[in-house]
Order: C-alpha cells, then sequence, then structure tokens
C-alpha cells in the first residue's frame, strides 16, 4: 500500500497548550551528544506519512533491542562541527587532536554500519536509513598512519621527521651529559644554591649564588625574586641547546607540512564525514526516544487509513513519570472516536480530571505524529490529523488588550476556518468568559458547526445546554469523570455516555458552607435546573456505585476462578492416581492370571512330557494375549508384545529348569531309598517339592489335589505334593 502524504498545521499556541515542548526536554535529556540534544528540542510533527512511519518504525525497532540479545552498539561520538568548517576552506590545515576525533566518528559510523548489515533482519528500518552510507575504513587508515592514540604525531609519519627526531635524541644526550659536567664542577666549588638547578625557558639552568655569578661561564636567562640565585646555562651546554631549538623549529615545521598534506587527503571525504555525523546524531535521537518510550511503557499503536481513533488504557506521560516518582497511582483512559461517535462533551466538577484527560488524547495524538511512541495498550489505533487545534487554560491576552473571552472568541473564528473531517479539536471549559446564558447559546452554535464538519474533538464545560446538545446529536456523547459519593473525591475515571453533575452545591456544603445559605441560593434560580443537575448528580451516585459493584463482583469471579483451577487441578491429580491404581491392579491380576495358567501348562507337561502339548498350550495362550492388545494403541502394543516375549522367555527358561529339576529329582529317586510318604488329607498344609509357597488342600479327587494358596487355587498331583504340617 502506498503511503498518502498528510500536511499537518500544528500551531506553536498549541504545541505549548499540550505541552508538547516538557516532552522534548525529557526526551533531550536522554541524548548524549549535544548535536543530538539540539535536534531533540526541535522535533515537529511529521508533514509526510512515509517518512513519519519510518521514523516510528526506527524508534520501534531500537526499542526492541533493549529485549533482544543483538544489542546495538554504542553511538556516542565527539562532535567534529569545528572540523568540518576548517575542512571546508581551502589550503587550512586541523590541528593534531582534530584528526584523532575524525578517526573515532568515523570508526563509530563503520562499526554501527556493519552491524546493522548483519543484523538487518532485525533492525530492516535502521539499516535502510544507513544503508545510503558509504563504508570506508581509509580516513582511519590515513590518521592512524600519522597520528598515535594518545594524539601524538608518530615519529615515522615522515622520513625527514624521523631522522630529525632521532638528532633531537641525540643532542639531548649531548645537552644532558654537558650540563651534568657542569654541576659537577661548580657544586664542586661551592657556586650552587641547595636546589643546585632549575629550568628557566624551558633550558635546564644552574642555580647560582648571585656571588660567584661571574665565576660560572655561561648565558645569564634570569633570577630570583630576591636575586641571591642567578640562573646560569652553562657554555659548554649552551651550544647544544642553540643546536636543539633549531631541531625543534625543523620538527614543527616538518609537523606543520605533515599535517597539510593530511589535511589534504581527508578534505575529499568532508561530504561522507558530514553524513556520518548527521547519521550518529540522529541515531542518539532515535535511542533517546526509545529510552524514553521505555520509561512510559510506550508503544507504537496500528495506525490505520480509516477515521478511527481507539486509544486503549492511555496514560498522560508527564502525569505518568511525575507520579512514578512519587509512588503514586496515575490511572489510565480510554477513548474511541469514529464516525458514529465524533464529539465527546465531558462535564461535572472541578478538580475531577476534566483537562488531564483532553490533554491526554491530545498530547498522545500529537506525540505520535511527531515519531514518538505513546503509552497505550497494544491493541489501540489511530489515524493521521491534518490539523490539532486546542483551546485550553487562560488565555487572556496583555499583549493585544483583549479579554479572556473575546480572545476566545477570536479562536474560535480561526477554529471555524481550518476545521474539517480530518481535524481534532479541544476545547476546555467551552463557553465561559460571558454570559452563561448568551456565551452558552453561542458556544452551542459553535458546536454545531463543528459537527456538522465531521471533525473529532472533546471539550469540557458545565453548561447544561451543550450537555443536552450532546445528547441530542446522534454521533455525539456526553461523559463525565467519576467522583465518590460519599467524600466527593475524584476518583480519575471516564465514563463515556451521561453527562456529570457539577457538585456545586455538595461541593459547597462539604467545604464548611452552611445549609441555609446553600438553600437561598436554590431558591434564586430555576427549579428545573436544580431539578437537572440534581438528577444527573444522582445518576452518577448510582453509577459510581455500580461501578464499585461491578469491580467487587470482578474480583469475586477472579477468585471463584482460582478456586476452581485449584480444584480442577486436584480433580486431575486423583484421576491420575486411580488411573495409575487400576492399570496396576489390571497388571497384577494379568500377571496372576498368565502365572496360573503356566503353572497347569508345567503341571500337565511334567506329567506327560509332551513337547508338541506344551507349545500348543504356550500359543494358544499367546494368542489369547495377542486378541488383547490388538485392541491397545500402538505405543502400548509394542510395549505389551516386549512384556510378553519376556514372560515367555521366563517361562520357557522356567519349564527348562522345571524339567531339569524334574529329571534329577528321578535319578535321585531311583538311587535313594525312598522314605515313606505321609497320607495327604484335607486341610494339611503342604507345599511343591520345587515351590516355596504354602498352601492347604481343599479336596482331593483320586491323585489330585486341590491347593489354597489364599490369592489363586492350584490342582496338583498328590506325588507333587510335600507335607509341612497337619490340620489344626
Amino acid at each position: 500500500m502506498q503511503l498518502k502524504k498528510t500536511m499537518i498545521t500544528i500551531t506553536e499556541k498549541t504545541l505549548q497548550d499540550l505541552q508538547f515542548p516538557t516532552i522534548l526536554e525529557t526526551v533531550s535529556a536522554w541524548c548524549h551528544t549535544d548535536i543530538g540534544k539540539q535536534k531533540a528540542l526541535e522535533i515537529i510533527p511529521f508533514k509526510e506519512k512515509a517518512v513519519l512511519m519510518d521514523a516510528l518504525l526506527q524508534t520501534s525497532e531500537y526499542l526492541s533491542s533493549f529485549q533482544n540479545n543483538n544489542a546495538i552498539p554504542n553511538h556516542g561520538f565527539e562532535a567534529i562541527s569545528n572540523e568540518l568548517k576548517f575542512l571546508a576552506i581551502e589550503d587550512s590545515f586541523l590541528e593534531v587532536g582534530s584528526f584523532r576525533k575524525i578517526a573515532a566518528i568515523s570508526e563509530t559510523a563503520n562499526t554501527l554500519l556493519l552491524f546493522l548489515r548483519k543484523f538487518e533482519e532485525y533492525y530492516p528500518k535502521l539499516q535502510e536509513k544507513a544503508a545510503s552510507l558509504e563504508l570506508t575504513k581509509s580516513i582511519i587508515q590515513m590518521v592512524d598512519d600519522v597520528v598515535d592514540k594518545y594524539g601524538e604525531i608518530k615519529d615515522n609519519a615522515s622520513p625527514d621527521l624521523l631522522n630529525i627526531r632521532r638528532s633531537m635524541n641525540s643532542v639531548r644526550g649531548k645537552v644532558n651529559q654537558s650540563f651534568g659536567v657542569a654541576l659537577t664542577q661548580y657544586n664542586g666549588l661551592g657556586y650552587l644554591d641547595e636546589i643546585k638547578e632549575s629550568f628557566v625557558q624551558n633550558r635546564r639552568v644552574l642555580a647560582v649564588l648571585a656571588m660567584y655569578r661571574r665565576k660560572v661561564k655561561g648565558s645569564i636567562l634570569g633570577s630570583s625574586k630576591t636575586g641571591s640565585i642567578a640562573y646560569i646555562e652553562p657554555e659548554a651546554t649552551l651550544n647544544y641547546s642553540r643546536e636543539l631549538s633549531n631541531l625543534e623549529y625543523e620538527e614543527k615545521e616538518e609537523i606543520m607540512r605533515i599535517l597539510k598534506q593530511l589535511t589534504n587527503a581527508i578534505r575529499p571525504f568532508l561530504p561522507l564525514l558530514i553524513q556520518y555525523q548527521e547519521f550518529l546524531s540522529d541515531i542518539d535521537v532515535i535511542a533517546a526516544k526509545a529510552k524514553y518510550a521505555n520509561t512510559i511503557n510506550g508503544i507504537l499503536p496500528t495506525i490505520t487509513e480509516e477515521r478511527n481513533l481507539f486509544f486503549k488504557d492511555a496514560f498522560h506521560p508527564i502525569l505518568f513519570l511525575n507520579n512514578k516518582q512519587k509512588n503514586e497511582v496515575t490511572y489510565p483512559q480510554t477513548f474511541e472516536f469514529h464516525h458514529e461517535k465524533r464529539i465527546i462533551v465531558i462535564s461535572g466538577p472541578n478538580a475531577g480530571g476534566k483537562t488531564i484527560s483532553l490533554k491526554t488524547v491530545g498530547l498522545l495524538q500529537l506525540m505520535l505524529q511527531a515519531g514518538l511512541l505513546i503509552p497505550v495498550h497494544e491493541r489501540s489505533e489511530t489515524f493521521l490529523f491534518d490539523r490539532i487545534l486546542t483551546d485550553i487554560g487562560d488565555n487572556q491576552s496583555i499583549e493585544n488588550h483583549l479579554s479572556t473571552y473575546s480572545y476566545r472568541l477570536k479562536n474560535m473564528n480561526y477554529f471555524l476556518k481550518k476545521c474539517n473531517k480530518k481535524t481534532l479539536f479541544l476545547i476546555d471549559e467551552f463557553g465561559t468568559g460571558s454570559d452563561p446564558e448568551l456565551g452558552g447559546a453561542l458556544a452551542e452554535i459553535f458546536l454545531e458547526e463543528f459537527y456538522h464538519r465531521e471533525a473529532f474533538g472533546i471539550i469540557t464545560t458545565h453548561y447544561s445546554n451543550l450537555k443536552i446538545l450532546a445528547n441530542e446529536l446522534p454521533f455525539a456523547v456526553n461523559a463525565n469523570m467519576l467522583f465518590d459519593e460519599k467524600s466527593l473525591e475524584p476518583i480519575y475515571k471516564l465514563v463515556i455516555g451521561q453527562a456529570g453533575s457539577s457538585f456545586t452545591f455538595e461541593v459547597a456544603q462539604k467545604n464548611g458552607i452552611p445549609y441555609g445559605l446553600i438553600n437561598r441560593a436554590k431558591k434564586k434560580i430555576e427549579v428545573g435546573k436544580v431539578r437537572f443537575d440534581k438528577t444527573i448528580a444522582t445518576l452518577q451516585k448510582e453509577r459510581s456505585k455500580m461501578e464499585k459493584t461491578s469491580q467487587t463482583l470482578k474480583e469475586e469471579e477472579s477468585k471463584a476462578r482460582e478456586e476452581s483451577k485449584k480444584m480442577e487441578t486436584i480433580n486431575s491429580k486423583i484421576k491420575l492416581k486411580l488411573e495409575s491404581y487400576q492399570e496396576l491392579y489390571d497388571s497384577n491380576q494379568r500377571l496372576i492370571y498368565i502365572g496360573q495358567k503356566v503353572d497347569d501348562i508345567s503341571e500337565k507337561y511334567f506329567n506327560n512330557n509332551n513337547k508338541k502339548e506344551l507349545l500348543g498350550e504356550f500359543l494358544k495362550m499367546v494368542e489369547i494375549e495377542n486378541s488383547k492388545r490388538k485392541k491397545a494403541t500402538a505405543k502400548e502394543s509394542i510395549s505389551k508384545a516386549i512384556q510378553k516375549k519376556e514372560i515367555i522367555k521366563e517361562v520357557s527358561v522356567q519349564v527348562d529348569i522345571i524339567r531339569t529339576e524334574k529329571k534329577e529329582k528321578k535319578l535321585k529317586a531311583s538311587t535313594v531309598v525312598e522314605k515313606p510318604k505321609p497320607i495327604l488329607k484335607v486341610g494339611d498344609r503342604v507345599r511343591m517339592y520345587d515351590g516355596k509357597a504354602i498352601g492347604s488342600i481343599d479336596k482331593i479327587e483320586k491323585n489330585k489335589a486341590v491347593v489354597n494358596y489364599g490369592i489363586f487355587t492350584s490342582t496338583v498331583t498328590l506325588e507333587a505334593l510335600e507335607f509341612v504340617e497337619s490340620k489344626k
């Protein structure tokens, strides 16, 4: 979708009315550079939607960097504005320290450009802003070749400079050596003061006592304040000092030549350096806007082409930060405008928050159209207005000798000229400043005119006729600020759909005005107006009670939900336990059944030694289990199959063990003389020769006995049973 151009008109008065400069001062304080601070103070609403959307998205992207792992690198810099001016002058050259600043800003810009290219996916709009800038290391390399990190010219900046500095070091050595000889000589003669030596004109001198100054050969460069000491450079050192001075002059000339050469090399990059400084200062402002948004919980709401404005849970940013410092609560407001709800008329007593509500809408819309994120709910949306018109506060014009009412009429005339369907107007205390009836009638006409032009707006008023008009116009609504019905303290919550009472007499009574005086005042005004205001006041009190009841019900509903969630959690845990117990019980029952079957099959095999029948019985048992297994899930089937295989394997092993033991017993029986077996009777406690479990005989038929083990019974031949004890 191609973005349309939006030519917005905002007067300086509107900016002041909505305290927009205060917002800019706060944003400016977050900037790190002086250029950035100045740019932040000069922010105004954008005239083109495309540029505005870029600014908003750039700030939103920077804000997101506070939460992700790809933090934007440091982009602070020292301004090079003076250096840029000198570079623009032909044949001028920069000082050494200036080159270090140029290299630093180039390195910072290059680091940021590389970062944004690497993380374009995270910061597409910031990368788009940086895409036009050239990435080059040439400036940094040229400066590094000449200037060291301490801001001094390197010895190898040129061959001539290297030779000069080598000669200077050699001469300095000779100066020190010759001075040392003279110092030792004259100190031995007692010509020197206690301090022995000093520095004058950056040259090393002997501190000679005044009485011996003629005996020391050299050049007198000065004396002490009292005249007791003469500072003399020894004759032997003097020649070397002159040579050193000449070399220092040559060094200075060579450095000047190098600086001119480097300046000429850097000069072609002047446009790029200007771009670097402009880019980094812009990023400084974007970062400041993001940091400010972070402190006020600012976001980017949806920007629509439709004429809809919906600010959910909106905070006045200045009030929010002030209350945050005082640890006080700030109450959010919700505002909605669309084609069928264009004008809101807020009424009610003073100090209830009407003006703050009106300013909140205007300031947030203004901030958004100036590229700042705003403190609203994420489901909020708005469109862009061409004009925002305000009439807030005491507008008495002393300069033009206009009364408040005259000034307001002049302002209304401006509104009538500019107001259209893309206008947001905000008028505080609409109609005041003149006779209530006459002023109210004129205000009513103005409101009708704004309404017919389909403008969006909020007005605050005490005039009953404006409340009635808002009730009659289909696309206008009344609203009021909630008050506590007992204490008459404001709750700072905007309620749409009902006009507010001014609580004139109630507030007067609360502030100690005698009841008799209040009654006299009531008699002096129309009965209908009193009844109307009283009815509104009663309705407001009822609404306040309903708000409290609704809040209580919400809290109780919330508690009930929490209790329900707890019960559901407990219930699910109990179900899981029951299911696990049932599974364990079923598993145990199945294993007992299999055990019984295996025992029966084993007994048959022991008696008839028929392998074919044994395998048949096992296969039959496995097939029965497999038919059950088909009903289970695929996962359970695999698990059960593994368990069955293990059972069959274990059973096979047990059968082999039983066979082996039976054969061994038969062999033993053939070699060992058998003891006479006791005659088994019903009720005797017995066990199998190859087992450990003890049971009691329930029944004997022919050569078989039914043995009861408590959990299960088993039919066993009498020969396989061992007598334990008789029936008690």
